[in-house]
């Protein structure tokens, strides 16, 4: 089978789009962290992000986040297309600051919940989940 020069330079735009995809991706991530901590790089420890280590369907993935001092927490999904997945908001007169809910997964990647304390400091955590079912037309 022979390459047309046509064919040779479509095989070559499709590649060099395929490899900017994913940095345009993890840009957006970084993004939309940045808007919820106003820039602020959060630390570790004070929340707990509790995620399946395997799902075995991307539909439907329990995700749990619990942040003692916490007023608002945000849960984003680093390999979805569009990255935030929920914000939650807790007043002064909330029992706990937790919350948990099911998210969708395009695959396997990792979640990250990102919490702004009450002192105005952010905290962070992260696991990987493995899907073998994808959500988002996967």
């Amino acid at each position: 089978m022979e390459l047309t020069r046509r064919q040779t330079l479509l095989t070559a735009a499709g590649a060099a789009v395929a490899a900017v995809l994913p940095l345009r991706g993890y840009a957006a991530v970084e993004e939309s962290v940045a808007t919820f901590t106003g820039g602020v790089e959060p630390g570790s420890g004070g929340i707990t992000l509790t995620a399946p280590e395997i799902a075995e369907n991307g539909n439907t993935v329990p995700v749990e986040v619990s942040a003692p001092g916490a007023v608002a927490i945000a849960v984003f999904a680093l390999g979805n297309p569009v990255p935030p997945v929920a914000t939650f908001n807790f007043g002064p007169l909330a029992a706990s600051q937790s919350a948990s809910t099911r998210i969708r997964l395009a695959g396997t990647q990792e979640v990250v919940a990102v919490a702004k304390m009450a002192d105005g400091s952010f905290v962070a955590d992260r696991k990987e989940v493995k899907v073998t079912i994808g959500g988002c037309g996967g």
